[in-house]
């Protein structure tokens, strides 16, 4: 079971990275850029402190805890255990591949720009979600962008980004009760 999981990641995988183009691969190295996003941390930026006024500090505290949790559980709850490593790594796909950039790191299960993503994300959505609606497709958007972008670039599996946003979504759960749970005491 687990050899068939795998040969559709990799089938899966091949397929979006195959589908290749130079404005594409511009494209997606964009996206996967963290400058690329700075408008809409900008705006989200914005909203909080429209929603949240002088408490604004500490979303942008719990913000980056968010991030840190999320970057660091990636690492050494996943990447560091399984030791799965990247496509672009891999032996057996490396002349398959359309590589546009460097590879990273040798492991990529789970994905830390997915995981990053999905956390800011469900974050956000949970802070800003019930206020400003229109927010909620444009935070999956901008996370669903992420996770193909690793794919077509080839530093990812699927499954790297599917269960990092899984991870993700639990940090950012996690640190939008932490935040609530603070705010009230403040």
């Amino acid at each position: 079971m687990q050899e068939f999981i795998l040969t559709i990641d990799d089938k899966i995988l091949l397929i979006i990275n195959g589908f290749n183009s130079t404005f594409l691969d511009t494209a997606m190295l964009y996206i996967s850029s963290k400058l690329g996003w700075l408008p809409l941390y900008l705006l989200l930026l914005y909203l909080v402190i429209v929603e949240y006024k002088n408490k604004f500090w500490l979303v942008l505290v719990m913000s980056a805890v968010t991030i840190l949790i999320s970057d660091q559980a990636s690492v050494h709850l996943f990447k560091n255990i399984f030791e799965r490593l990247r496509p672009c790594h891999e032996p057996d796909l490396l002349n398959k591949l359309h590589l546009v950039k460097d590879c990273g790191g040798s492991f990529g299960f789970v994905s830390s720009h997915a995981s990053n993503s999905a956390a800011i994300a469900t974050f956000f959505i949970l802070l800003l979600g019930k206020r400003f609606k229109w927010i909620i497709p444009i935070m999956v958007i901008y996370t669903l962008l992420i996770m193909y972008s690793r794919v077509y670039l080839g530093v990812h599996y699927p499954m790297d980004v599917f269960f990092g946003a899984i991870l993700g979504m639990a940090v950012g759960f996690g640190t939008s009760f932490l935040f609530r749970l603070t705010n009230s005491y403040l």
